[in-house]
Parts: C-alpha cells; sequence; structure tokens
C-alpha cells in the first residue's frame, strides 16, 4: 500500500500527463479530454506494427511520456531509445519504464533537428504526433532519413481537408495548354496542400501545420519514404526509400554544428 501511495504521489508530482497509461492499475491521465490517450487510438492500428519486434531498435521521436516507448518494448525490441526537449515528459517516462518495470530504454532530451547526434539508425523510427508541431516540418522529414531511419517509419500528423489523394503531375506546367489559366488541379481537394495556422488551433500556439493526406503522403515520398500502408485516416506505415533528386546533393539543408573537420 506504501509503494501505491508513492507512485501516485510521484505521478501526480510530474502532472499534468498527455498519456493516460497504467502503472500496474493506476493511471496517469485518467480524466484525459480525448479519453484513454493514446492506447484507445494505438488499438485502431497497433496491426500496422510488427506484433514480434525481438532484436530490432526503435527510436520514438517526441516521446513525450513513453506510451510507444514501452509497447515497443512490450514487443521484445531490443533497444529503445525515447527524445524529447520537455525534461518533464523525459521525467514522465522514465517514472513510467520504471513502474512498470522495463529496463533498457534510454531517454534522451534531444530535438528531431538534432537527430544526427544519436550517430546510428534504427530498424523503425516512430514520428507521431510532432510534425504540425515543428516550424521546419519538411526538414525533420529529411533529417529523420538523412540519419536515424533505417528500414521503417511508423508516421501521424494532425490533418485538416480532404482525405482524398489525386495524381498529380510529374511536371508542372505554368498554365493550361494553350491558354494563361493557372492549372485546375492546384485548387482540387486531391491535391496536396499544407495549411498554415498562424495563431492558434485548438488553443495551442504550437499547431503550426495542418496537412491534406494528399499533402502528408506527399511529404514522406519527396524526404524519400514509400507508404506501404495507410494504418488510420493519419497514420502511416513507411519504408525507406531512394531520395528523389539525391543527385543534386542533400536534402537536409542545416547549419553544421561542432568543430570543423
Amino acid at each position: 500500500m506504501t509503494v501505491e501511495v508513492g507512485l501516485e504521489q510521484r505521478i501526480a508530482a510530474l502532472g499534468p500527463w498527455f498519456h493516460n497509461i497504467d502503472l500496474g492499475g493506476i493511471t496517469t491521465a485518467p480524466d484525459h479530454f480525448l479519453g484513454d490517450y493514446p492506447a484507445a487510438k494505438f488499438a485502431r492500428f497497433a496491426d500496422a506494427v510488427p506484433a514480434d519486434m525481438t532484436g530490432r531498435s526503435v527510436l520514438d521521436i517526441g516521446c513525450n511520456a513513453g506510451f510507444y516507448s514501452v509497447e515497443m518494448k512490450r514487443r521484445g525490441a531490443a533497444r529503445v531509445v525515447g527524445i524529447d526537449s520537455d525534461d518533464r515528459y523525459l521525467a514522465q517516462a522514465r517514472l513510467a519504464t520504471e513502474a512498470l518495470g522495463f529496463e533498457g530504454v534510454e531517454f534522451r532530451n534531444l530535438s528531431v533537428y538534432d537527430v544526427a547526434a544519436l550517430g546510428e539508425r534504427f530498424d523503425l523510427v516512430i514520428f507521431m504526433g510532432v510534425l504540425y508541431h515543428l516550424r521546419h516540418p519538411l526538414l525533420a522529414l529529411d533529417l529523420i532519413r538523412e540519419h536515424v531511419a533505417g528500414d521503417l517509419m511508423l508516421f501521424q500528423t494532425l490533418q485538416q481537408g480532404s482525405d482524398a489523394v489525386d495524381p498529380v503531375p510529374e511536371d508542372h506546367p505554368f498554365f493550361e495548354p494553350d491558354s494563361y489559366r493557372q492549372p485546375a488541379y492546384f485548387d482540387a481537394p486531391g491535391y496536396p496542400k499544407m495549411h498554415f495556422i498562424e495563431r492558434c488551433f485548438a488553443g495551442d500556439w504550437t499547431n503550426w501545420w495542418a496537412p491534406n493526406a494528399a499533402c502528408s503522403q506527399a511529404m514522406l515520398r519527396a524526404a524519400g519514404f514509400t507508404v506501404e500502408a495507410t494504418a488510420e485516416v493519419d497514420v502511416y506505415l513507411c519504408r525507406t526509400a531512394p531520395v528523389p533528386f539525391a543527385q543534386y546533393g542533400p536534402a537536409a539543408v542545416y547549419p553544421v554544428k561542432g568543430e570543423a573537420a
């Protein structure tokens, strides 16, 4: 009984929690506005991820309180690294793994823009619930592909607009043939569109972007991923693929950090 009371106090001290995680009968966010989140959402696409992760490595980018890191450890992953830029979330994740008895999960304060510092590639990268919070979303995808994605990536983002996905031309003309009219497909619901949120979305000033489904998939392809499955309307299981136009140089343009070689 003393252990349980102590755990409740530790959970409360690290609150509020965005991940509702069952820590042996004590839940971290029982009154979550999305219900049993993210467990209820994960249940809808859990089959998209290999059930047996034995011997595989996983990188959980924007791990928050570590729900997905824990789930991958449950599936037998040999190495799990969770990164986040919020120390409170990382403390929550460490408490969750400790309370559940999972050892060997590493949590680090690291930005998605600095994933090169990890110096390794992972069999599965989890990149969920992060893209729309970023000022530079395509850069983040480029860096993930260039430095840490070894095979699979589980990707999720806030989406708005149509779920339709239209084919687009290999080359876009300035005008429709024999006219000065702009091509009509730019206004089609299924054309890739990224909605920019200048102020707040759902009361959160860090929600900057809301692609439609076509744009999510197009950005993934542009960064060097193929979409193997649409696990849910906003969740994609991807696999690494050749980066388009790679013959012209690296896609990820960013400042070099550290001492010059």
